[in-house]
């Protein structure tokens, strides 16, 4: 009798333990230091607070998103596992011959939260100080020089490639599985030059490991006012900058749905997200999941346009 009793009393102490332990799996499917994981990192503890659980975040890199998104799309509807997602979320369907998932079909929209400015980035031993310079520099030895990506068929990929062309320059595209490794060949010199999110460069930027050239949006970063523009440096028509994304699986009950989307609004409402979103140059704005998943339609047929014209195509 005793026995039994002492096992009730275990089976019954563990119960706060379990309940202890639920938490809210965030799929990042980049990796480490990239952008969207500097924006997910700041918003984790306010996260944690308005979902009243731990927030968990899995970087979950490769294959330009779809490894870790494919992740995402498996995950049991339950609104325990959702996922952040950006750009090549609507790029890879345009790039890729085949995908493990539909884009579309495939995810519940919780929210386009934001924006965030992309930023062209060079070692600082290229002379180059400018656009104007940088072309320069990279016309005086054609096929010389290499310009880095996150990955075939990236938005990070796109945006060199639109520079590349813009700038009527010849190079050699250097792809990286993720931001992370493509920054660290970036400030070791391996690679000359390439783009990035602000937020993943700021550090480096200040302490002289990396040098910008220029932002690609059709203003200047609020977080880094001194830096001008390409488009004003002389490609007028040089426009690229970053979004992102919570998504959960297909199937996502409409319950789930909305009380998700209401924690991540109020976390990103949080003073300390606020100003670390600020800092880091993020215009914050987000959308319902019906204008997410609105969103998300218009942006892959617009992207497939700009695909076609790069002609980027991955078997």
């Amino acid at each position: 009798m005793k026995r039994i009793v002492l096992s009730l009393f275990a089976a019954l102490a563990a119960v706060p333990l379990m309940a202890a332990a639920q938490h809210t799996r965030l799929i990042l499917p980049v990796s480490a230091g990239s952008g969207v994981d500097t924006i997910a990192r700041a918003a984790q503890n306010a996260l944690s607070k308005t979902l009243a659980q731990q927030v968990v975040i899995e970087n979950l890199p490769g294959a330009g998103g779809i490894t870790g998104t494919h992740a995402i799309v498996k995950a049991a509807p339950d609104g325990r596992t959702i996922g952040i997602v950006s750009n090549n979320h609507v790029i890879n369907p345009n790039v890729f011959k085949s995908m493990p998932f539909d884009s579309i079909a495939d995810i519940t929209p919780i929210s386009v939260v934001g924006s965030t400015p992309f930023v062209l980035v060079v070692h600082p031993d290229v002379p180059a100080k400018s656009v104007p310079e940088l072309i320069a520099f990279l016309k005086a030895k054609p096929g010389a020089y290499n310009y880095a990506s996150a990955g075939n068929g990236t938005i990070i990929h796109l945006a060199g490639e639109m520079f590349v062309s813009e700038a009527g320059v010849e190079v050699r595209h250097v792809p990286y599985k993720g931001t992370g490794p493509m920054l660290q060949d970036l400030m070791s010199g391996q690679v000359q030059f390439g783009v990035s999110a602000l937020p993943a460069v700021q550090g480096h930027l200040k302490t002289g490991r990396l040098r910008a050239i220029g932002v690609g949006g059709k203003s200047r970063a609020a977080a880094a006012p001194e830096i001008p523009t390409v488009a004003e440096q002389g490609l007028p028509n040089y426009e690229v900058a970053g979004w992102f994304a919570f998504v959960g699986p297909a199937g996502l009950p409409a319950a789930d749905v909305n009380r998700l989307h209401a924690a991540i609004v109020s976390a990103f409402a949080d003073p300390e997200v606020v100003a670390a979103m600020a800092k880091q140059g993020n215009a914050i704005n987000p959308m319902t999941p019906a204008q997410s998943a609105q969103y998300f339609r218009s942006e892959v047929e617009r992207m497939g346009r700009i695909v076609k014209r790069a002609g980027v195509k991955i078997e």
